[in-house]
């Protein structure tokens, strides 16, 4: 901020406008007119925001083309997570832990990875399971709101419709559950970046026959933003011109071309193709864009990301091989398309992280500087369903509580990483002691029963 500008802002501050008649607001991106004198923290005190974000997908991996051959701070990419050569200071790879669910029933056991509880059997037709406990994510908001208030406690997107026929429940179908034991609420992702666009950002659909409500929300706003302008400094404006571009660009590539433009007007893309043709790299695109505009203007600060469901019988149309089949037939036969897909699924979790980077924060650094990526799978080996060696990876640094650059932590070695009862040791529930408590200092433990854990693993800590 200039130094001769005196304005301070409340971090709240919003423009205002009329669309149709309507009274429309947009959120301003956090500012240099919000925060302190030094730029740590807010003007009134509040640091500076710090993120959650869970990544998932089903099916596994095949661990000796997954599985770094070097541990600690030198670790090198191995074939399967070569996708994260762009953004690899920032991402810690975690092999070898533990898995602690108490019961097994196939995949189910492995959501134990995201709630640190083992599941409940739901009773339903198929395999079917609840969770047993509130997920991470979910623990993390709590623990968020009881300090800030965001306007949306959390968000939850998904990619692949892929869902199996054969799992039920809700650790089948989500990554996001809420409340406590005996008392959870499930979350479900929304798989149409319209919807996602319109819960995040307010609903404004053009109407063919009113011209008015054509009006673009930002159009309603822009007169506010020019009064303000003046009394900002020249980064401000600069982040404000920014988000403003942004924001137009991304809803003209997601909503209606209104009926007066000269093309016919059709939606962009709504994530409504079969599952054998799902276009996964622009959804997965869009979806990390709204997450980081909704983390960058302080929508929320809590995400979650089902980017291929538990079993998920995607096509991955999109992946080098081309194959026909679903990514879980082919992970029962362990073949090169299985390993095809799974080095596509870590291009897309490498797309979100790249995205992340890209995007400035308030304070000048990365999406990625301040926020904490957590990624697994439903279980380590696909044709196998074995959950010892289940992978974690972990993005981001959470304003310098994660150790940067990233390591690669492996909790025990193993001849034959692939076999059934290949070594596992520690519990995975303390990598999420260890993400809770970057939120909530104090926290004890986390999860319950077998899989709970009071120790966080500190091996991944700055």
């Amino acid at each position: 901020m200039h130094p001769l500008r005196k304005l301070k802002l409340s971090r709240r501050t919003v423009l205002r406008g009329l669309a149709g008649g309507a009274a429309v607001s947009v959120a301003l991106p956090p500012l240099e007119a919000m925060l302190n004198a030094n730029g740590t923290a807010y003007a009134n005190g509040d640091g500076l925001p710090l993120r959650f974000l869970s990544f998932f997908w089903g099916n596994g991996v095949i661990n000796d083309r997954f599985e770094p051959a070097v541990t600690g701070p030198g670790w090198e990419l191995s074939e399967q997570l070569a996708p994260f050569a762009p953004v690899k200071e920032y991402v810690s790879v975690l092999t070898g832990i533990m898995n602690r669910c108490a019961n097994q029933i196939t995949h189910h056991e492995g959501m134990t990875a995201f709630s640190g509880y083992t599941f409940e059997p739901a009773g339903g037709p198929g395999f079917s399971s609840n969770y047993g406990g509130p997920t991470i994510d979910q623990v993390i908001a709590d623990a968020i709101q009881a300090r800030v208030t965001t306007p949306i406690r959390s968000m939850q997107v998904q990619c692949s419709k892929g869902f199996s026929p054969a799992d039920n429940g809700t650790t089948a179908t989500t990554i996001s559950v809420r409340g406590q034991p005996g008392n959870l609420t499930p979350l479900y992702g929304e798989a149409n970046p319209v919807q996602v666009w319109q819960s995040i950002f307010g609903e404004f659909v053009p109407q063919p026959d009113d011209s008015a409500l054509r009006l673009s929300i930002l159009d309603a706003v822009r007169e506010d933003a020019d009064r303000l302008r003046p009394r900002l400094g020249t980064l401000d404006n600069q982040r404000l011109d920014a988000h403003f571009e942004g924001l137009a660009e991304l809803e003209q590539k997601i909503s209606t071309v209104p009926p007066t433009c000269d093309l016919p007007g059709q939606p962009t893309h709504t994530n409504s193709e079969p599952v054998n043709s799902e276009q996964l790299t622009l959804t997965m695109e869009l979806m990390t864009q709204l997450i980081a505009y909704a983390f960058t203007c302080d929508i929320t600060r809590v995400a979650s990301c089902l980017f291929l469901p538990l079993a998920g019988e995607a096509t991955f149309a999109e992946s080098s091989s081309g194959s026909s089949s679903t990514h879980h037939v082919l992970s029962h036969q362990g073949g090169e398309d299985y390993h095809d897909g799974i080095v596509y699924i870590m291009e897309r979790f490498s797309q979100m992280l790249q995205i992340l980077r890209e995007t400035t924060d308030v304070d000048g650094t990365n999406l990625l500087d301040s926020t904490i990526v957590y990624g697994s799978s439903d279980c380590s080996i696909g044709w196998s369903h074995s959950i010892r060696r289940q992978p974690i990876i972990l993005g981001g640094t959470g304003r310098g509580y994660l150790v940067h650059p990233g390591i690669h932590y492996q909790a025990v070695a193993a001849a034959d990483p692939n076999a059934g009862n290949t070594p596992s040791e520690g519990n995975m529930s303390d990598v999420l002691l260890s993400c809770l408590r970057a939120f909530d200092p104090a926290a004890p433990s986390v999860g319950g029963g077998a899989p709970m854990s009071t120790t966080p693993l500190t091996e991944i800590l700055a």
